[in-house]
């Protein structure tokens, strides 16, 4: 039913930019942009936060007019910071918990731009890696695990803000090239060539650089430290030759390869690994 519905909403709103397009070409890329970075789900409520966050210590921090919540599950010295992905939020987590808890270490999640309790209505990778940047400044952890595009964004913000702090990163499910992603954008809207044109001016104009070197691969290319990358292979949402790119840039990383987990990536196995990369290796 969930997907039926998507389905409708997705064609719905690709016929409306088609229409608004004969009146207005400029309104039509705008609404193109906002559907592609306004995510319509993983927003929370304070009176009606999923139980996996109401027993932590939170912080709300503020950067650049915006603020972002932080969840923090407290431990010892040892910290690892969780990095959700799209429409998504800090409790996707709550599986994994368990697991890296063993290790008696203190767990931070944080919330993404429009997503879970921080603030604003766009996401955007680049504002993503400030709200990383400012709670590892805080809180030094020395471990990152990002899923999906907060995986890219852990990639994104290790490159741009190089931390001696970090010492292990996993990346699970995560796109590599950012000119895929509009791609599949426009192939699911049927957008023309001159929306999709107005789309990419408008993301070099906000990255300050050609989309094809807004890359995971590019990214994980200059890193200095270990990583486990994890994708699998019936992923639907980011094809598996993503998370291979990233590997084959990443000199100090491994990567494993599952089957049957879809993008979500919810396995025990799995976390067993993530725990024993992160603790024992």
């Amino acid at each position: 039913m969930r997907k039926i519905t998507y389905f409708i909403l997705v064609k719905s709103i690709a016929w409306y930019i088609k229409l608004i397009a004969f009146l207005s070409h400029k309104r039509a890329s705008y609404l193109a942009y906002r559907f592609f970075s306004e995510p319509r789900e993983g927003k929370l409520s304070k009176d009606k936060l999923p139980k996996v966050l109401k027993n932590t210590f939170t912080e709300t921090f503020t950067e650049e007019e915006t603020h972002f919540q932080v969840y923090v599950w407290e431990g010892n010295e040892n910290t690892v910071l969780l990095v959700h992905g799209w429409e998504s939020n800090a409790s996707r987590w709550e599986n994994l918990l368990p697991f890296l808890q063993r290790s008696g270490s203190t767990i931070v999640a944080l919330d993404a731009p429009a997503h879970g309790l921080s603030g604003g209505k766009i996401f955007s990778i680049p504002q993503y890696a400030q709200f990383i940047h400012k709670t590892v400044e805080k809180y030094q952890p020395q471990y990152l695990i990002g899923h999906s595009i907060g995986g890219k964004t852990c990639l994104y913000y290790q490159y741009l803000y190089p931390n001696n702090s970090i010492q292990k990163m996993v990346i699970l499910g995560a796109p590599s090239d950012f000119t895929i992603l509009i791609k599949n954008f426009a192939r699911i809207l049927d957008l023309s060539n001159a929306i999709v044109a107005d789309l990419e001016a408008r993301y070099i104009e906000f990255f300050q650089q050609q989309l094809e070197d807004f890359s995971g691969q590019k990214f994980a290319s200059h890193l200095k430290v270990k990583g486990l990358i994890a994708h699998d292979v019936d992923d639907d949402v980011v094809s598996v030759k993503e998370g291979l790119k990233i590997a084959q840039a990443w000199k100090d990383a491994q990567y494993i390869e599952t089957k049957g987990l879809g993008h979500s990536m919810h396995n025990e196995a799995l976390y067993q690994n993530i725990y024993e990369f992160l603790f024992i290796q």
